[in-house]
């Protein structure tokens, strides 16, 4: 396309925007359709209101949770592929996958096949959901990645939810055809075609490209992000800051995930897994994947109003995502709104717990209202921050394989969560809320004593946050004192990068570059 500067990030952000609205609406067309009467009458095996047992739920949750499993082995598989494809090849692969899945749920006439095309499809979405957070993360400037990889992971996911939702609610007044739910699983496919398109165009990740020792490659891409000449000065020095860590941190791959060292990988690792696991075990999914069956099956509205409902909160999930968007990297940072949203979640689910035990069609109207406002500190605090701020914690060298990882156990957890949630309320009813309740509740000092602040940090400033912390005979909790007490390197108040790397350091990465282009790929080869 021969585009730079800021035309470029922006084409580089809106692919990753397309990807993870195709991303959300892959998650979301399941939670109209389960309650439109053509679907019901097509897949007639999980109509709950036919047949309210235990079989049926499960079953239920098998065909919702599919997406999700899907998600996971394709996110596992990225760790050991994903390095060897590339950030762009990663991402590409994942599109084309999706759609097969797509074009496989379209052409279903047996339950069996539907289930098949869901697997299929959240398989590429596994794919794409664990590269193009690095991918994008490694292209953009530090003081803006909070706000533009919120952006992609918050509100484009809540956007594609949304148009899911108002998709099969519109398509529900076509009565008793196979168009009805088919058309809407068709329509999915623009959100695949489109970034497909344009892709081929845009640039690998220049962190990727010095990792496997393009390093022409690489400034020129650095050149075109920050619309400079290659050989000047200002891309010299970040050039040499980026390769100045690889060079510390080369040796890489699956293994060195699991490995502590002077960087705490393996620290680091534990961190992002974590944070996706929390993301999920909010009990998010207990809602967003089946919005319509909840408003119809537990709080006893229509068919019809219950995907009006479930739309109307499609939108509200996706506007809240809104708040953290513009505050993120000016007003708040990623622990404030963790700690905010997990804090709220808690407070909502006590509230639908005591009002589903007490199930009057008053306290219905009621649960409707904090459903909404669960959705509310879910998107502001949850939706997008798992997904970035893993991606911040992990190192470069790692990036590919943790942050599949992580992505990882986070399907694995969505999993466990959409499919026992069918019958968790079979079984337990009201104490569902109160199991997330709970976990929510321990969310909160998990993140206060354990995770460091990065906002407004480099990629590689976070690097020597953990080393530091390394020292310490609690690193564990020490990395939290050390964001704190470390200046950045790209305050904007101050306005200089240089305050945290002194002469010596510098005078270090001169002469790794000095050494030859070739040194990163050597010592990946050699193990060192």
């Amino acid at each position: 396309m021969g585009l730079s500067g800021s035309a470029l990030r922006t084409a580089i952000g809106l692919v990753a925007g397309l990807c993870f609205v195709a991303f959300g609406y892959g998650q979301g067309d399941i939670g109209g359709l389960m309650v439109m009467p053509a679907f019901e009458e097509e897949f007639r095996q999980i109509n709950a209101a036919l047949s309210p047992t235990l079989h049926t739920a499960n079953l239920v949750g098998i065909t919702v949770a599919v997406w999700n499993l899907g998600c996971f082995v394709g996110a596992m598989i990225t760790i050991f592929v994903g390095d060897v494809l590339g950030r762009k090849g990663s991402i590409v692969f994942g599109l084309v996958v999706m759609t097969v899945g797509y074009v496989v749920q379209i052409a279903s006439f047996s339950l069996g096949q539907y289930i098949a095309g869901r697997f299929v499809a959240g398989f590429g979405n596994g794919f794409i959901a664990s590269t193009v957070p690095a991918w994008q993360a490694e292209c953009l400037k530090t003081h803006r990645r909070g706000t533009l990889l919120l952006v992609s992971f918050g509100s484009c996911i809540t956007a594609g939810l949304a148009i899911a939702y108002w998709v099969d609610y519109a398509f529900d007044f076509v009565p008793h055809q196979s168009a009805a739910w088919r058309t809407p699983i068709a329509l999915g496919l623009i959100w695949m075609v489109l970034p497909l398109c344009i892709i081929i165009w845009m640039p690998e990740s220049p962190r990727y490209l010095i990792l496997t020792g393009r390093e022409t490659e690489a400034k020129s891409v650095f050149s075109a992000l920050n619309e400079l000449p290659p050989d000047g000065e200002d891309i010299h020095r970040e050039f040499l800051m980026v390769k100045h860590t690889l060079l510390h941190m080369s040796s890489g791959g699956v293994a060195q995930a699991f490995k502590m060292g002077e960087y705490r990988y393996l620290h680091r690792t534990s961190l992002a897994v974590l944070l996706q696991l929390m993301q999920q075990f909010t009990g998010v999914n207990v809602f967003m994947q089946y919005l319509g069956s909840m408003f119809q099956n537990q709080l006893h509205y229509t068919g019809s109003m219950s995907l009006l409902l479930a739309s109307c909160c499609a939108t509200e999930f996706f506007l809240a995502s809104l708040v953290s968007v513009v505050g993120i990297d000016r007003f708040w940072g990623r622990r404030t709104l963790t700690m905010f949203g997990a804090a709220g979640m808690c407070g909502c689910m006590v509230a639908l717990a005591v009002l589903a035990w007490a199930a009057t069609q008053k306290t219905w109207y009621a649960m409707t209202a904090f459903l909404f406002l669960y959705c509310t500190f879910f998107s502001i605090g949850w939706q997008g921050m798992s997904w970035l701020w893993a991606v911040e914690l992990i190192p470069l060298c790692t990036r590919g394989p943790a942050n599949a990882l992580a992505t990882a156990m986070n399907w694995a957890a969505n999993f466990t969560v959409v499919m026992t949630t069918p019958a968790m309320f079979t079984n337990i009813h009201y104490r569902t809320y109160i199991v997330y309740a709970v976990i929510n509740a321990f969310i909160v000092p998990t993140i206060y004593f354990f995770y460091p602040e990065t906002g407004t940090r480099s990629l590689e400033e976070v690097d020597v946050l953990f080393s530091e912390a390394s020292t310490d005979k609690n690193p564990w909790l020490a990395v939290v004192k050390v964001a704190q007490n470390e200046p950045t390197w790209f305050d904007q108040g101050i306005g200089s990068q240089s305050s945290a790397i002194d002469s010596d350091e510098k005078n270090k990465a001169e002469k790794h570059i000095s050494s030859g282009s070739d040194e990163v790929r050597v010592r990946r080869r050699s193990g060192r």
